[in-house]
């Protein structure tokens, strides 16, 4: 598995590129040419309707770029990637983010074990504390039951089960809450715990080698804060330190040794495994917190969604496969058309959280400069994602990509039904949202041209300021409802989507070794910040230079 197909050498890269050539988009004719192409460049994906039609794409490009697929073999390496062979080729392990969210009937034999198996162990341990949870079976060393669970992770650890908590907001669990801290600067334990009521507070601990820099500070902080709140409550007497932190603190993690020189017991440990990335992992143990909010019926059904679309990428011709259309589709934005951002556009408060998520999700993925025989890559790679909830862009930001200089690509997604049904009058708000949603894109599409302007009676010399090029590609995605299986079959088609555009670049889109080195030199760095001499004169001079203003300038 370590060789990689350079794409800049197959005859369909060779055909793309004679095709961007010669490409004149115009929306407006193509449409105007073929009245059904919004029907042919339309497909469903599990429940989720996606409209690929107002993007810069004609037949020739569109198999073109499913010719790429094949050539680069796509197929076999999402085969093996269902199979569990080693496609991590840097970290030599299986990518089995998939097996998650498999059914128990299932069997999948990998490095002589049944993962599936090992899969479900650990989901019914994790549903069986959600239930105690829930009921009020677990209680606190005070003997009151939980109320607010303190989920403390960091990266894949933090963003997914945040991102999800805020958009399944509406079936949480009355009386139930979720609070979350990664960031390691003080502020973040600061302005989140001191308002908690340590009896009815339970912290999740989640880092897999139980030794992340962040969250291991963090939950240190939180346990001192836990401690000392109920010394001082005169929650504690009669009772140890250590049956406090056992009744109050869990953890997600495989490290059982370092769980319990914490205080937590290792049966209240929920493990994971190495073939789960930390951005595709919010459908394991790392998902804790959500199973108790949500309870395990919730959590099963936003596991199923995830399924629905896994299966649909295993199995859906090329040509009709929905993530691997949109993962070439952003291989031509990118690649051909000179696109350096994605936008990610929810019409729907309730995914406020789902730009910030793919962020990681498909940056950390694919923002890579080697191949996974390692060797530079042939082309650009990875794009930039970004985004916030409609309407609220429309007003901010939207201006640049109407008729700024930049092409930028943009999600929409948008649900048929809203979570909470609202008239204003005879208008229902939801449709009145929805147009928005319709409108942008289309205006995105097709724009207005001089003459249009020039009609509505504009002086001639602000005409060009009101004049919008169009032919800036959109893609829609609707959906029924934000249900949990729906946001489960947004978040794997995007986890698919990168796969396909790692896949065709040719790079390792499972490890993650950018991130490594800033965490290293923090750790040689930080007792120069604190006063050390020989480690500040081993610091580059940019480096003194600013620790020494900060230490001037600290209190």
């Amino acid at each position: 598995m370590t060789t990689s197909i350079d794409p800049t050498t197959t005859s369909a890269w060779s055909a793309l590129s004679a095709h961007h050539k010669s490409l004149t988009p115009n929306l407006r004719e193509w449409f105007a040419a073929d009245p059904e192409r919004a029907q042919k460049l339309s497909f469903t994906a599990a429940a989720l309707h996606v409209d690929l039609s107002k993007n810069l794409l004609t037949d020739d490009v569109r198999d073109a770029l499913v010719e790429l697929a094949e050539q680069v073999d796509v197929p076999g390496r999402r085969d093996a990637m269902y199979a569990g062979e080693h496609i991590n080729i840097t970290e030599n392990r299986a990518v089995l983010h998939t097996a998650l969210r498999r059914p128990e009937s299932d069997t999948l034999e990998v490095d002589g074990q049944n993962v599936v198996a090992d899969v479900h162990a650990t989901l019914a341990k994790v549903y069986a504390f959600a239930e105690e949870v829930r009921s009020g079976v677990w209680r606190g060393v005070t003997g009151k039951p939980i109320s607010t669970v303190v989920n403390i992770g960091i990266g894949g650890s933090d963003l997914g089960p945040v991102m999800v908590y805020e958009a399944l907001a509406p079936y949480r669990q009355p009386g139930l809450e979720c609070s979350f801290i990664s960031n390691i600067d003080p502020t973040a334990v600061a302005e989140k715990v001191p308002g908690l009521d340590p009896e009815t507070t339970l912290f999740i601990v989640a880092s897999k080698t139980f030794g992340t820099l962040e969250t291991l500070t963090n939950a240190r902080v939180a346990r001192e804060w836990l401690l000392s709140s109920l010394r001082e409550a005169g929650a504690l007497e009669g009772k140890e330190a250590s049956e406090a932190v056992a009744k109050h603190f869990v953890a997600v993690s495989t490290a059982l040794d370092k769980v319990a020189a914490f205080g937590i017991d290792p049966e209240n440990a929920f493990g994971f495994w190495d073939w789960v990335g930390g951005r595709y992992s919010v459908d394991s143990a790392i998902g804790t917190s959500l199973a108790i909010v949500f309870g395990p019926k919730v959590f099963a059904d936003f596991l199923a969604g995830f399924h629905a679309m896994d299966e649909h990428f295993r199995t859906a011709p090329l040509a009709q496969n929905v993530p691997v259309l949109l993962g070439l589709l952003n291989i031509w934005n990118v690649n051909f058309l000179g696109a350096e951002t994605h936008a990610v556009l929810p019409y729907d408060q309730h995914l406020h959280r789902f730009a910030a998520y793919l962020q990681q999700l498909t940056m950390e993925s694919n923002g890579k400069r080697v191949r996974w025989d390692g060797t530079p890559v042939t082309s650009a790679t990875g794009e930039i994602f970004w985004g916030e909830p409609g309407t609220n862009g429309q007003h901010a930001f939207y201006q640049l990509i109407h008729q700024g200089t930049q092409l930028i690509p943009a999600d929409f997604i948008a649900m048929a039904n809203p979570a909470h049904p609202v008239r204003d009058g005879e208008q229902d708000v939801h449709e009145l949202f929805l147009s928005n949603f319709l409108a942008q894109t289309a205006a995105l599409a097709f724009g207005k041209t001089e003459a249009e302007v020039r009609a509505e009676g504009t002086p001639e010399e602000i005409v060009p300021a009101r004049v919008f090029p169009g032919n800036r590609p959109t893609t829609s995605i609707l959906g029924p409802e934000l249900s949990p299986a729906v946001v489960g079959q947004l978040i794997a088609l995007y986890e698919h989507i990168t796969f396909v555009q790692g896949i065709v670049w040719g790079i390792d889109s499972f490890d993650q070794w950018g991130v490594e080195l800033g965490k290293k030199l923090a750790l040689q760095i930080a007792p120069a910040v604190s006063g050390d001499a020989e480690a500040l004169a081993a610091q580059d001079a940019s480096t003194q230079a600013l620790i020494k203003a900060y230490r001037e300038l600290r209190h």
